[in-house]
């Protein structure tokens, strides 16, 4: 539901995203089931003493985000959160979508037809040009060109794309330039386009940041093109993602002797369709069938009270292999309402993980 925050209702946004073991997914329920973050903050402590948790849960204060609102002020970034008007549409597409969203330089693009161009980080010279060139010519055609900021293959993107329009998408905060060298790179990209991230602005990038920050280069964008990918990649990472989300996915083809065309030549034999120019991608967006609106969350309202014997029982169902949060439901024998209000007390608790795409794990 799209409304316009007050100052107070987006400080109360920002705690509920940044309180401990609330990702994206139980964020999204505590919403979709209290209506207000200040109702959802108000219940968490309760929540997590259910789901087994001894010690208190972690919930910023109003000082800390007070302090991450003026950090953001102060490099001029613009805080969106999810419910808002202006929150990009391909991301509020998503199941769920994160809640938050810094975005430095021109949100505008945001709201523009985009087009990720990802790949290799030891990106060859030649994959480093047609990933500039590429970008270039999108652009010149309208697009808008997302990608990740990384050495090789997206510098190469965000360099072709910059008189057009581009976005990189950070794994750390929106000031936290990562590589270095990119440091005059990033400076234009928030002079001529925009610098987003989900971190705060000033956090330095973990290992763990960097399946969202895909997540969000794939959410962005209607088609994902890969030019060059060794097998195991986080450019594969991110076509997989885009597939998932029903976006388009391009590969590059190359030599089987390079090592970074095994990638996108195992995405091509996997379905992606070939790129070997603008008109490729243009040709295969012609066929895109819009943004899917997020399936409603059909337990999120359903009651609060878990027995301790139900939830113990979902909490054994759990592995660390990640299944269907339809498949506990079956195997739990009980009402999908409280199967589902278990797991998110089990989540606060820090004992299950809830997952894009309706997957649960034990954490």
């Amino acid at each position: 539901m799209t409304r316009t925050l007050t100052d107070a209702a987006r400080r109360d946004w920002l705690r509920l995203a940044r309180t401990e073991n609330v990702g994206p997914v139980t964020f999204d329920q505590l919403i979709a089931r209290y209506g207000e973050a200040s109702l959802a903050l108000a219940a968490l402590p309760d929540l997590a003493r259910r789901g087994g948790r001894i010690s208190p849960l972690g919930v910023p204060s109003l000082d800390e985000v007070e302090q991450e609102l003026a950090e953001g002020g102060a490099l001029g970034a613009r805080l969106i959160c999810a419910c808002e008007p202006d929150f990009p549409q391909p991301l509020a597409a998503l199941d769920p979508p994160p809640p938050i969203l810094w975005a430095w330089g021109n949100a505008h693009l945001l709201q523009g037809a985009c087009v990720a161009v990802v790949g290799a980080r030891v990106a060859s010279a030649a994959g480093q040009r047609f990933a500039r060139g590429l970008a270039a010519d999108l652009g010149a055609a309208g697009q808008v060109i997302v990608s990740g900021m990384a050495r090789g293959v997206d510098g190469a993107a965000h360099e072709g794309a910059l008189p057009t329009g581009t976005i990189a998408v950070l794994g750390g905060g929106i000031a936290d330039i990562y590589p270095p060298e990119h440091r005059d790179l990033h400076a234009r990209i928030v002079e001529a386009g925009c610098v987003v991230s989900e971190s705060r602005p000033r956090q330095a990038a973990q290992a763990k940041d960097f399946p969202r920050r895909n997540r969000i280069i794939s959410g962005l964008s209607r088609a994902v093109v890969v030019v060059e990918a060794e097998i195991r990649s986080g450019s594969l990472i991110t076509a997989r993602l885009a597939a998932e989300q029903g976006r388009e996915v391009l590969a590059v083809p190359g030599s089987p002797l390079d090592p970074r065309a095994k990638g996108t030549n195992d995405l091509i034999r996997q379905g992606a369709a070939i790129c070997e120019g603008a008109e490729d991608v243009l040709r295969a967006l012609e066929g895109f069938g819009g943004f899917r609106e997020p399936a409603s969350e059909p337990y999120a309202g359903g009651p609060a009270e878990v027995t301790d014997a139900l939830r113990e029982q979902v909490a054994d169902l759990l592995s660390p292999t990640p299944v269907s949060r339809d498949e506990i439901v079956r195997a739990a024998k009980a009402p999908a309402p409280l199967v589902l209000a278990a797991l998110m007390e089990l989540a606060l608790a820090g004992r299950a993980e809830l997952l894009p795409g309706g997957m649960v794990s034990r954490a």
